[in-house]
This record gives C-alpha cells, structure tokens and sequence, in this order.
C-alpha cells in the first residue's frame, strides 16, 4: 500500500522506454505506482515515431530493393514487374507500432501501474497536476525523454510534408524526388536511406568531415564510402544557411563549413535531423528548484536522484547517450533504488547501433578516444570479405575490430559494420560487462559458418594471430 500520506508510493512521468519500464519494475518490487503520459499511447517517442516504426520501414525498403534490383534473380528468384504500394507498407508499419503500444497498455494492466493521462507538472516535490488534478507520491522520476532539436531559422511542418523532422519523414505520403536530409547522424541515415531505397535521390548535407559523430573514426570512414556506393550524395565539411519553402518545393541554402561561396540545393524534401534535445519545459522543474544544465539535462547523482529530495531522473533527460536501452536499463535501477534495492547500470558498456544496411554498432570505446588516454593499446581487425557465412551470403560489406588494454588485454572497445551489427554487438557488451580480455572471446568457440566469427577473428587479431586472412 502507498504511505498513507500520498496517493503513490512512485509516479513515473513519461511512459518512453525509461518511464514505462521503471514503472512497471516498480509495481514489481511492490511499490503503488502511476505513470504519467500524455500521448494517447504508451511507449514514447521510441515506439510511436522512433526506434519502432523506422525499423518496420528499413526492413520493408530493404526487401523491395532486393527485388527491384534483381539481387533476387541472382538466386534464381523471378520477381519481375517488382512496384511499391507505400500505402501498404505504412499500414505495416503503423500495425506493429499498435501491437507493441498496446503491449504496454497490458503490461501495465497486469502489474497493475495506474497510468495518469496527461502532462504532469510539479508544484512541490511530492506533487504534481496531471489535468487539474492533483497527484501525490513518495517518489517522483521525471522520464520524459526527448525531442527534435529545431533548426534556428527553419520551420518544420511535418503536415505539408517539404520540410519535415524525423516524424514527417516515417510518415511521407508519396517517395520523393528528391530528398535533403540536414546531418549526417544515425537518424538522418537511417530514414534517407529508407528513402533512397524507395527511389529518391538523396543528398546529406553534414557540417562535420566524416559522417556518424561519436562513432570509430575507421567506421565513420567505411560508412562515407559505403553510402556513396549505395548512391547517396554527401556533402560534408558543410553548413546550412537557410532552407526556403516555395508551394511542394524546397530551396536549400549551403555553404563550406570553414566558409567559401554558397551555394542552394533544389528539392521535394527536406529531412532536419541534427540532434535531439532534452524534453524539461513545462515541467515546472523551478517550483521544486531544479535547474537544468547548458545542454538542458538534468544532473543525477549515481543512483539517478536530483538534488531535489524524493525526485530522481533517468533517460533522454539526464547525460550519456540518447538511447532507448540506456533509459531502459536506467528505468530498472532507479526503481530498484527507491526500493532500498541496488540498481546500477554500467554506463561504459552501452551499445549504439545504427540500423541502414550494413549496420554500425559500437560498444566501449573508440580507438582514438583509448589511445588518447596514453595507455598502450592494441587493434584486432577482421574483413566480412573473409567470413565464409558473408561470402556465402553475397552480404560481404563491413569488418569487426576489437580494441584491447595492450599491458592486461581487456577489451576496451569493439566496433562491427556487418548486416548483423547490431545482433553480433551483444556478444562484445556482454564480455566487456564481465571484463573479457581478447583472448577470452579469441578462445570461445563460435558456431561455423556465422557472422559472429569475424568477432573472434579480430579478437584474435589483436594477438596477430586470425586464421581465415
């Protein structure tokens, strides 16, 4: 039962992939919880306009590529006459972004979390006001995630569909002509890249020299090379001055990213994809004196509490990256705290993966940030050209590369370009949660033929020492 003199032992505001799951660990660990979210469904921007439904789309304009350009009748599959009915394919994808939303709905129903709709807003510590009612609880965890960052300047109007954010681009009712998509970072990949499959031309227009930010230098250069391949024009090392809208047509206006002659772009679309930002307005964060930081997050200590006495924070809006796993697991541990429980999440094991084809994954850390921490390190890396499961596959782009602690040979960092990425990744994080040296993965014996030996291959590497190269 809540303590007497609140309504809630636990309310968690904002039902994203922090919020809902720190809910319902909650009610789990026996505590009365509510959860607050004023979408109409749960899951957050992940599930309705995020990770989910941009996946449904990567994965359907990856078959109709396959089709469409004969690599089917290479294996003896006649798909000919192959036309896209991209009403259908949305249909697909808003069907698994309702089965998976209302999965949740069930989920708080069976653990019985009592979900508030509607936005909450502090008026002291213990208390909120979720449509002019007044909720109480012992514990408060603000999990209200992120949006887009606006571009100064450039209007984003998602209904008219020319110049349009992550959301407009998951839901455009017809395949550009051409499309412009404003940074070359893991969304603006991923959904021009959906689109390119689908028949648009498409330009990435990214300030920086390389594309994907905070990734492995190596594996920032092998992504440059492979989207151009695929057909998509980068414009790097170059900035956006303006973006002008005329009737169905959008104008935009670049220049050198050190400076230089400008010049405009020309197209139906344009994708803003340069960031997200905290989502802390409107909270009323200054009724219980929270401040946010320069980058607008919310400082926690380690166990994800505020300054503010019974008011903690995880996810989007606290430091690290933006991921849905990160608030996840940061979900679980803030509520097995305010349980009296220890709840830790290990932030310098946490996988990025950036779903185009091939995928990009990452655990641990880069080799130039390792290498700038003066220790000695060595680098194992191994070519899916030499994997005989790739090769079978025809499925040849990428490799893997494990980065070891050269004195005491723990893995530091691991980075993969394969078409399973992001599966083969868990393998890495996993050894790394549990202090692997590369020779621990290097002597793991790992099933044949299959992606996942060109890990143990570079993890052998590191010694100097692979077989298949």
């Amino acid at each position: 039962m809540a303590d007497q003199t609140y309504d809630y032992d636990v309310l968690v505001i904002g039902a994203g992939p922090g919020g809902y799951v720190a809910a319902i660990r909650a009610a789990q660990l026996g505590l009365k919880t509510a959860c607050a979210e004023s979408r109409e469904t749960l899951g957050g921007t992940c599930l309705n306009v995020g990770c989910i439904p941009s996946k449904a789309l990567l994965h359907g304009s990856e078959l109709f590529e396959e089709a469409e350009d004969g690599v089917l009748a290479k294996w003896g599959i006649k798909a000919e006459k192959v036309s896209l009915d991209l009403d259908a394919l949305h249909g697909e994808k808003a069907k698994a972004v309702t089965e998976l939303t209302g999965g949740i709905e069930y989920l708080f129903k069976k653990n019985k979390v009592t979900w508030l709709k509607g936005h909450a807003r502090f008026t002291d510590a213990h208390t909120v006001e979720v449509n002019g009612e007044t909720v109480t609880a012992k514990d408060i965890v603000i999990a209200t995630g992120s949006s887009v960052t606006p571009l100064p300047g450039v209007e984003i109007d998602n209904e008219q569909g020319v110049v349009v954010d992550s959301t407009g681009a998951l839901a455009l009712a017809k395949v550009p002509d051409h499309l412009v998509v404003i940074g070359g970072g893991v969304i603006g990949l991923e959904l021009g890249s959906v689109w390119r499959r689908l028949g648009a031309k498409v330009t990435v227009v990214e300030f920086l020299d390389q594309l994907l930010p905070g990734m492995d230098d190596e594996v920032r250069k092998e992504a440059g090379k492979l989207f151009k391949k695929q057909g998509m024009e980068l414009r790097l090392s170059t900035k956006v001055t303006g973006v002008s809208v005329n009737g169905s047509k959008a104008t935009v206006s670049v220049e050198p990213a050190a400076g230089g002659d400008g010049e405009t772009l020309e197209a139906d679309c344009v994708l803003v994809a340069i960031g997200r930002k905290p989502n802390t307005e409107g909270l009323g964060l200054d009724a219980i004196g929270l401040e946010t930081s320069q980058r607008g997050q919310i400082e926690t200590d380690h166990d994800f509490r505020t300054k503010t006495d019974g008011v903690w924070a995880i996810g989007d809006v606290i430091p690290g990256p933006m991921l849905a796993h990160k608030a996840e697991d940061e979900g679980i541990a803030v509520a097995e705290n305010i349980a009296g429980q220890t709840g830790i999440v290990n932030h310098a094991v946490i996988p990025s993966v950036v779903y185009t084809m091939p995928e990009f994954a990452g655990v641990g850390v880069t080799e130039e940030a390792a290498r700038e921490t003066g220790k000695a390190v060595k680098v194992g890396k191994f070519p899916m050209m030499a994997n005989s499961r790739a090769k079978t596959n025809r499925d040849t782009d990428g490799f893997a590369k494990v980065i070891a602690d050269a004195e005491t040979d723990r893995v530091l960092g691991v980075w993969i370009v394969s078409s399973l990425a992001g599966t083969m990744i868990a393998e890495a994080a996993l050894a790394m949660e549990f202090g692997a040296t590369s020779e621990d993965i290097a002597y793991t014996c790992h099933a044949h033929p299959t992606h996942s030996e060109a890990l143990k291959e570079a993890a052998m590497a590191v010694q100097g020492k692979p077989i298949h190269i």
